[in-house]
């Protein structure tokens, strides 16, 4: 599986493009924003999108899911059931944060621990992290050995625990028993900020270091 990491939103949020390498079939996971930039970034790789993959209901990671879908018709995976509310919203959090026309939407596909999504030949596995909020989940790919855990895990730091329905505890649990598993050599992609490994974080995140 090859990727590309869109900035996306004033947040700066890390939309990610991931596709197979043997297909040129992909998916947009949490496209915030930046509908142009982001079907920019999918013509220059010559990717042929299959679906939209969330991770969570804040706005600078679902924001242009709606537009994205209904413009190129593709179908829309994640996150957990637990962040509708937050999905149910959006044109509210749209006023509170000042982005446009900013839409709610179903995922045509719920998704829970223990599932699996696709494209191409890739597969995969879903991870229920919750604890930023209630229905976040994370996408592993285990051939190569990646992780997109979007605001669950960060370089040398973990997704806020303030919002409706987060937890801290139980953010700091899906961190040690759904991530750490997978293994120190795992890389991620995270909501913001650069890229980083399990076992980096292992070591020296001062909120979920061993």
């Amino acid at each position: 599986m090859k990727y590309q990491i869109i900035p996306v939103t004033p947040f700066e949020q890390n939309c990610s493009l991931l596709w197979c390498e043997q297909t040129k079939r992909g998916a947009v996971v949490d496209p915030g924003g930046d509908v142009s930039r982001i079907l920019r970034a999918v013509e220059a790789n010559g990717v042929q999108l299959e679906k939209i993959l969330v991770t969570h209901g804040h706005i600078d990671h679902a924001g242009a899911v709606a537009e994205l879908a209904a413009r190129l018709s593709l179908p829309i995976e994640g996150p957990q059931c637990e962040d509708k509310f937050w999905i149910d919203g959006m044109p509210a959090q749209s006023k509170m944060f000042g982005f446009p026309n900013v839409r709610a939407f179903t995922p045509d596909r719920w998704l829970e621990q223990g599932d699996s999504v696709s494209f191409g030949n890739v597969e995969m596995d879903v991870l229920h992290c919750p604890g930023h909020t209630p229905g976040h989940v994370v996408f592993f790919d285990k051939r190569g050995r990646l992780a997109v855990v979007g605001d669950v895990l960060f370089q040398g730091s973990i997704g806020r625990t303030d919002f409706p329905k987060g937890d801290f505890d139980t953010l700091i649990s899906s961190i040690r028993h759904r991530l750490w598993p997978l293994g120190n050599d795992v890389a991620f992609i995270p909501g913001h900020g650069p890229m980083s490994t399990f076992g980096a974080e292992r070591r020296s995140n001062p909120f979920c270091g061993d």
